[in-house]
């Protein structure tokens, strides 16, 4: 009996690995054949990028060879968040999580808001076996979400419709541009304003469930249409955040210090009017942007106002050196950024005023020249800035041939005077 015994066990051993050796991992015929015939997804993995949520919808034939992947071994993330839900008839399996969830990333570009996470399949073996038969498999996931909008206000007009316009950028950042009472507390009525008030103006955005964001003024231009780049046009914010119309010597224009919120900023502008133009409607076009609120400001991201008091640009946040480049106007070395509507650059002379003439009307003027007589003893930079006062009011091409005109006098001049030095005689010259 012993004999037979171990005979038994050794016919049944070699039994069950011959029947082993005999199986062909690849024969078809001994699987289900209606899992085999399961057409396989065409993208087993879809994204929803919602506004304040991503959705993914994982078919269970991860790899599209008609096996169904255990629902248990799907993660998301790097915090390895379970599925929401599943659907046994359909074999897929739904995560639902916030933007900022399951460890995901933020990535900011100059244009956009990326969202990073990944979709994790780590098998594990079934039951009580050591082995597996699919392999570990990452799938990334991004949402993009538009860093940037347009928002114009309505037009300017003495009427009782509402000033607001709110512009949704896709998926979603909402930003809106309000015309606010005089303490802040609600939306303004009535659009109609007098010479010697000031416009309450209230930028905003709405961030949904982004990460904390702080609102920007990019620029703001008053043109008589609709269209910003419309001719005549004056910049109320310029060089990335600047409130260049504050920098008038009439003018008492500001942000207001410090925010009542991050996502939102408000300032303040002296009402007024083209001069020479009896027109009453004035179209007012904002460009506002988004930074993330722990990112301290900087010359492309900051709100300056002109301090009249200490003759300084002061910023709503951050540090005073960030807005030096308001007196300079040299934002741009510091990004890609266009000096279209800077009226320093646009107006002779630096220092602005605005001259209430009447009640109808306000007058954009520059400092005066007062008359100088240029001699042989003056200076090649005094020359030019005798005939540049000269030239006030002239064409541009006359100025321009006058100010060449005067820099060959003003060197042929300079030449006969040192002449003379070296030869001892004095000679006296007037242009």
């Amino acid at each position: 009996m012993m004999g037979s015994g171990s005979s038994l066990g050794i016919a049944l051993l070699c039994w069950a690995l011959a029947e082993a050796v005999s199986y062909s991992p690849w024969d078809l015929s001994l699987r289900d054949s209606g899992v085999l015939r399961a057409a396989a997804p065409l993208h087993p993995v879809a994204v929803q990028c919602q506004e304040a949520q991503v959705v993914l919808t994982v078919h269970r034939d991860l790899f599209g060879t008609g096996r169904l992947v255990r629902a248990g071994d799907l993660t998301l993330g790097t915090a390895g968040c379970s599925p929401m839900a599943q659907n046994a008839a359909e074999n897929v399996v739904t995560f639902v999580a916030g933007l900022h969830e399951c460890g995901s990333t933020l990535q900011m570009t100059p244009d956009s808001l990326i969202y990073k996470t990944s979709l994790f399949y780590k098998p594990t073996p079934a039951g009580n076996t050591v082995i597996v038969r699919t392999s570990p498999a990452v799938v990334p996931i991004e949402c993009h979400y538009p860093r940037r909008s347009n928002v114009s206000s309505n037009a300017v007009r003495p009427t009782w419709a509402p000033f607001h316009s709110t512009l949704s950028a896709e998926e979603k950042l909402v930003f809106s541009l309000r015309l606010m009472s005089d303490d802040w507390s609600s939306e303004r009525l009535s659009n109609g304003f007098q010479l010697g008030e000031s416009l309450h103006l209230q930028a905003d955005v709405v961030p949904g469930g982004h990460v904390p964001l702080r609102l920007f003024v990019e620029d703001c231009v008053a043109t008589l249409s609709a269209d910003r780049s419309s001719l005549p046009r004056y910049a109320l914010i310029d060089l990335s955040g600047c409130l260049v119309d504050g920098r008038a010597d009439d003018s008492t224009s500001a942000f207001v210090s410090p925010r009542p919120r991050q996502e939102t900023l408000q300032f303040v502008v002296d009402a007024f009017k083209f001069a020479g133009d009896d027109r009453n409607l004035i179209y007012i076009t904002c460009h506002l942007k988004v930074s993330p609120a722990d990112q301290a400001p900087n010359p492309m991201n900051k709100a300056c106002s002109f301090n009249k008091a200490s003759s300084l640009w002061a910023p709503v946040e951050g540090t005073g050196d960030i807005c030096s480049c308001c007196e300079t106007g040299n934002c741009a070395l510091y990004g890609g950024y266009s000096r279209r509507n800077n009226p320093l650059a646009r107006w002779p002379g630096r220092r602005l005023r605005r001259d209430i003439s009447s009640r109808q009307g306000r007058v954009w003027r520059a400092p005066k020249c007062s008359p100088n007589w240029v001699t042989s003893q003056a200076g090649v930079a005094e020359m030019l800035e005798g005939l540049r006062c000269a030239a006030e009011g002239l064409p541009t091409l006359v100025q321009v041939a006058m100010l060449i005109a005067a820099a060959v006098l003003s060197l042929t001049a300079l030449g006969i005077f040192l002449a003379c030095r070296k030869c001892s005689c004095s000679l006296g010259m007037s242009l």
